[in-house]
């Protein structure tokens, strides 16, 4: 059974940056396709970025593309949400997602994805 859990949240002030990082347990992301994403105060939870399980392919919101970067580590343990630039807009719990690389559809989906983290607070101000 996979596990994920989230860290590297905190406040920031705007322009400044963070890394989340997501660790898996009990398996590696090697199978998984990993997804990010956040949910505002009293908003819909957004996805923000996603990274296929062999790692070759990236995908980004139009809010987040140029200024986050999804990444993995070597040992297919812990996936990184680089996050520069950041703005107050930002701000959310930002939570990390995984799903079996055969799961079809959008990647973007956040039903499509079956194992979560608890979420870790970003908070950017102005």
């Amino acid at each position: 059974q996979l596990h994920v859990v989230e860290s590297g949240g905190g406040l920031v002030q705007a322009g400044g940056s963070l890394r989340l990082s997501c660790a898996a347990s009990g398996r590696t992301f090697s199978s998984y396709d990993v997804g990010w994403f956040r949910q505002a105060p009293e908003k819909e939870r957004e996805f923000v970025a996603a990274l296929t399980y062999n790692a070759d392919g990236t995908y980004y919101a139009d809010s987040v593309k140029g200024r986050f970067a999804i990444s993995r580590d070597s040992a297919k343990t812990t996936v990184y949400l680089q996050m520069n630039s950041l703005k107050p807009e930002d701000t959310a719990v930002y939570y990390c997602a995984a799903r079996l690389y055969t799961v079809v559809g959008p990647r973007s989906e956040a039903p499509k994805y079956e194992y979560w983290g608890q979420g870790t607070q970003v908070t950017v101000s102005s």
